[in-house]
C-alpha cells in the first residue's frame, strides 16, 4: 500500500462550516432591524473589534482548561496584571506615545505588550507552581484555590497601586476614527482587529503545525504514551499555562487601553464574559472560542442598540440558545 493509499484509507472528518456561518447570519438579521448602513456598520465594526479583545483575554483560558482540564477561576488575575504592567511600560514611553505618528506609537506599545505578556507569564508560572500543581485533577479545590488567588492577587494590586482608577490614555495616532461608507470607523478598533488575528492565526499554527502543539495534544489524549516516548508532558503543560496567562496580560492591555483605565478589578470583572465564551465555543477549542467571542460581542452592541436592556442579558441569552443547540459548545474538543 502506497502513502497515498494509506492516507485514503484514514476516515477523513467532516468539516463544520455551520458555526463560522452565525456571525455572518447574525449581522445578516441586525441590518435591517437597525436600518441605516452606517450605523450597522459602525456597529458591526465596534463588536468585532470587541470580541477581538474578549478573544484575546479568553483564547488563554480555553487553553488552560481544554488542554490542561484545570478551572482556572484565578485567570482575571493576569488580565490585570497585564494592564498594569503595560501602564508602567508606558510611561517612560510617554513622549513616543504622545507623538502624531503611528510608527512612533508602535515603537511604544510594541514593548509594552512584550513586558506585559512576559511578566504575566512569569505570574502564571509562579500562580501555577503555588495553587494549582498540588490540585491538579481535584476540580472543586482547583474552583476554591484559584478564586482565592484571584483575591489575593487584586488586594496586591490596590496594595501597591492603590484604590484610584489610573488613566491609560490612548496613542495619539489611534485616537479619532476613519471614514468609510458613511460610517466612523475607530482607529484603536482597527488596531484591536489586527492584534486579535495575529494572535488567532498565531495560536492555530501552533496547535496544528508544530511539533509542540502536537505534543500537547497528544498528551491530553494520552499522557502516559507521551512521557512513555521520552517527553516531558509536565513541562509542556507548565508552558501551556505561563502562555495563556500571557494572553490574558496581552487582553488586559488591550482591554485598558480600550477603556483608557486601569483598575486592580478589571480581571474579575471580565471573567464572566471568558467562561461565557469558552462555554459557547467547545471547551478547549481556539476556533470555537474566536467565533464565540465574535457573536457574543455583535449581539451586545446590536442589542445595545436596538434595546439597551435587552443588551444586560444577552450574552446569557446567547450562551442557553447555543448550549440548547449544541450543548457541548460551537467546536467541542472534549468529552467534559
Amino acid at each position: 500500500m502506497t502513502a497515498i493509499d494509506a492516507g485514503a484509507a484514514l476516515p477523513q472528518q467532516k468539516k463544520d462550516y455551520l458555526p463560522i456561518l452565525l456571525p455572518f447570519a447574525l449581522a445578516l438579521i441586525a441590518a435591517p432591524l437597525i436600518g441605516s448602513f452606517p450605523t450597522w456598520l459602525t456597529l458591526t465594526f465596534a463588536g468585532l473589534a470587541m470580541g477581538m479583545m474578549i478573544f484575546a483575554m479568553a483564547s488563554g483560558l480555553t487553553l488552560v482548561f481544554g488542554l490542561m482540564d484545570v478551572l482556572n477561576f484565578g485567570h482575571g488575575a493576569f488580565i490585570s496584571v497585564g494592564a498594569y504592567l503595560a501602564m508602567v511600560a508606558l510611561t517612560p514611553l510617554a513622549a513616543l506615545q504622545g507623538a502624531d505618528s503611528l510608527g512612533l506609537n508602535l515603537m511604544a506599545l510594541a514593548p509594552a505588550m512584550v513586558f506585559a505578556m512576559i511578566a504575566s507569564a512569569a505570574a502564571g508560572y509562579v500562580f501555577e507552581r503555588a495553587l494549582v500543581r498540588p490540585v491538579y485533577g481535584q476540580h472543586l479545590k482547583q474552583i476554591l484555590i484559584t478564586m482565592g488567588g484571584l483575591i489575593v492577587v487584586e488586594q496586591m494590586l490596590y496594595a501597591i497601586f492603590g484604590p484610584q482608577i489610573n488613566p491609560l490614555p490612548l496613542p495619539n495616532a489611534l485616537r479619532g476614527s476613519i471614514e468609510f461608507a458613511g460610517a466612523a470607523l475607530e482607529k484603536y478598533r482597527l488596531f484591536a482587529v489586527v492584534v486579535g488575528l495575529i494572535v488567532f492565526a498565531a495560536l492555530q499554527f501552533t496547535l496544528t503545525r508544530t511539533k509542540i502543539g502536537l505534543l500537547i495534544r497528544a498528551g491530553v489524549e494520552n499522557k502516559e504514551m507521551v512521557e512513555a516516548l521520552g517527553y516531558r508532558i509536565r513541562r509542556l503543560f507548565v508552558a501551556v499555562f505561563m502562555a495563556g496567562s500571557a494572553l490574558a496580560g496581552l487582553g488586559g492591555m488591550l482591554w485598558a487601553l480600550y477603556r483608557e483605565q486601569v483598575h486592580a478589578s478589571m480581571g474579575g470583572e471580565m471573567m464572566v464574559l471568558t467562561f461565557i465564551v469558552i462555554i459557547i465555543g467547545g471547551l478547549g477549542s481556539v476556533s470555537g472560542c474566536f467565533i464565540g467571542s465574535i457573536l457574543l460581542a455583535l449581539l451586545a452592541n446590536y442589542a445595545g442598540f436596538l434595546a439597551p436592556k435587552v443588551a444586560l442579558v444577552s450574552n446569557i441569552a446567547l450562551m442557553v440558545a447555543v448550549l440548547l443547540w449544541r450543548p457541548r459548545g460551537l467546536y467541542p474538543v472534549t468529552s467534559r
